[in-house]
């Protein structure tokens, strides 16, 4: 992301995207289909078919920044059975989803809540 940049929520995109689609394709898909703000402090990330590139659309300042990456052997893991249209990650999340870690099958330990301790 450019230096500087505020994020405060990652919207995975459940199903894949036609990646022919740009900023203006991929911002009115936030807008209309997910219902969400495409000029919010927050990073739109969309996979395609074959799961081996990403897009990342967000707003900083002025404009619309889109990146992408793709995968030269692997792919990327992605969330399998979500209820809505998207995933919501944490930055960290995101991070490791970049370098190959799948969320969906590897969970930190639970986080456990007492009462008491006797």
């Amino acid at each position: 992301m450019h230096p500087g940049c505020r994020v405060e929520h990652v919207f995975l995109c459940r199903d894949p995207v036609d990646f022919r689609k740009s900023i203006g394709g991929l911002s009115v898909l936030v807008e209309q289909e997910l219902g969400l703000d495409p000029f919010g402090s927050a990073l739109y990330v969309f996979v395609n078919r074959d799961r081996n590139k990403i897009k990342v659309l967000y707003w900083h300042r002025n404009g619309f920044c889109l990146w992408l990456k793709r995968l030269e052997a692997e792919k990327f893991a992605w969330p399998r059975e979500v209820e809505g249209a998207t995933q919501t990650v944490t930055v960290q999340q995101f991070e490791w989803l970049l370098e190959g870690v799948d969320l969906w099958r590897n969970s930190p330990h639970k986080t456990l809540h007492f009462d008491s301790v006797s």
